[in-house]
């Protein structure tokens, strides 16, 4: 991307695509919707992880929140999947608002950090400790337990609505950077990636996120990295923008009639993009479909790591419960860091397949909110390792040869934070970005 790019402060938003000048009356035409080509030429050089010039904390970290009560509990039964694997000797990258150092994260190591000076284990804006939580929490001994508690977790602090670039508004962080922070996590050697983040934009706009295409392909294809990401919400103010709609009569992932496109949940190839369900199993409603969608998990009212270091957390400040895809994709990652664990011998690829193909499938099969079904950990280290399986998700259409470095005014952000956030909404809602310039990703409440 050519430029520089302006952060701007994320509030309540998941993304919020500034709408194009209309160029005729009546209905437009929806666009051919498809990530852009792979081009490795794009991906980010190998180097320390800096902020984008000098940063200062805006306001105070994270606002109180109310703990959870004792007793607070898993969104899976993990008792006969820990028998067999708790994820020892995988590391797990959690690339998002840092990693608070946490008395039941005692395998926390930093990665970097592209918002401040700092290693990635500070957390102003809690999201990322949440995430962290549930991927690798230790049991607290009361019910609690991350779902793979001996795996490493390396943090990696790539954005945050606390922190302001000198002379601009609140919020650091953007595709270009998530793009460099996923070339660091692969070259620190990480196993896994969790991406709880989601660059969201109208089909009608284009996102030019090719550095973060060649980057996830080196993790995956070179350096052999299980990367799961978020699949995105819609429902609320400024989320994403439109939900998309049912596919069509084949039943099958239907390109022709998105309206939201997800990155990088949108490089279906590449990741495993997860939607989220309740405690009975269906669709949440904020769930963005897509035929990028490849399972789901559990990501209502959820319990996770306060980001004081001390306790758990079940509530955001506002009283919402902790919901969002944002906390369904560290579900998965924490699976992926046990298959890995339990079956070393496979690839990332077939770690990918290995999940979708034990998830359990909807009725109809395939279903753009829950992809290939609700993923199942047992299921999913159980058994001996299979052979290298077909996919069991159609794979994607032949890349579009049209241009994709339109930079029309836009907003991406992160999926799911704590609610110390909210306060900056008015922020962006009057925030507006110069032509020349591209998608920002920050951290913004799940709810």
């Amino acid at each position: 991307m050519s430029g520089p790019v302006r952060v701007i402060a994320a509030a309540a938003v998941l993304a919020l695509a500034a709408a194009p000048a209309a160029a005729a009356l009546g209905p437009r035409p929806l666009p051919v919707v498809e990530p852009p080509p792979v081009d490795s030429a794009l991906l980010p050089q190998a180097s320390a992880p800096v902020p984008p010039g000098p940063t200062r904390l805006r306001g105070q970290c994270f606002a109180p929140t109310t703990r959870a009560a004792d007793g607070a509990h898993n969104p899976m039964e993990l008792d006969a999947v820990w028998r067999l694997t708790k994820g020892r000797g995988q590391t797990v990258a959690v690339i998002d608002t840092g990693v608070a150092r946490h008395r039941l994260l005692p395998h926390l190591v930093g990665g970097g950090d592209y918002v401040a000076r700092g290693d990635g284990t500070s957390d102003c804006d809690g999201h990322g400790t949440i995430v962290a939580g549930l991927i690798g929490g230790a049991p607290d001994g009361l019910g609690f337990s991350g779902i793979a508690p001996e795996a490493t977790i390396l943090s990696i602090r790539q954005s945050s609505t606390k922190f302001a670039v000198e002379g601009q508004a609140p919020g650091v962080g953007d595709v270009d950077s998530l793009a460099r922070a996923v070339r660091t996590a692969a070259d620190l050697g990480a196993t896994v990636i969790n991406i709880s983040s989601v660059a969201c934009v109208a089909a009608a706009d284009r996102l030019d996120d090719r550095p973060l295409g060649a980057a996830l392909t080196y993790a995956v294809d070179v350096k052999n990295v299980v990367v799961v990401t978020a699949a995105g919400n819609v429902g609320g103010a400024g989320q994403c923008p439109e939900q998309n709609p049912p596919p069509g009569p084949t039943g099958g992932p239907d390109w022709d009639t998105v309206r939201s496109v997800a990155s990088p949940a949108w490089y279906d190839d590449l990741v495993l993009s997860v939607g989220s369900v309740g405690r009975d199993g269906a669709a949440s409603d904020f769930t963005l479909a897509g035929p990028w969608v490849d399972v789901a998990a559990p990501g209502e009212e959820v319990v996770s790591l306060h980001p004081d270091a001390a306790g758990l957390i079940d509530l955001l400040a506002a009283g919402k419960p902790i919901s969002g895809t944002s906390y369904a994709a560290p579900v998965v990652a924490g699976i992926a860091a046990l298959v890995r664990s339990r079956f070393p011998q496979l690839s990332a690829r077939d770690v990918m397949r290995r999940i979708e193909a034990t998830a359990h499938r909807p009725p109809a099969g395939w279903d753009p909110f829950v992809g290939s079904g609700v993923v199942d950990a047992l299921a999913a280290v159980s058994g001996g390792a299979p052979a290298a399986a077909a996919p069991v998700t159609p794979p994607l259409l032949p890349p579009p040869s049209a241009a994709v470095g339109d930079a029309r005014p836009r907003r991406v952000a992160f999926g799911g934070a704590a609610a110390c956030i909210v306060v900056t909404l008015a922020i962006i809602l009057s925030a507006r970005r110069s032509r020349d310039r591209t998608g920002d990703i920050q951290p913004v409440t799940d709810d």
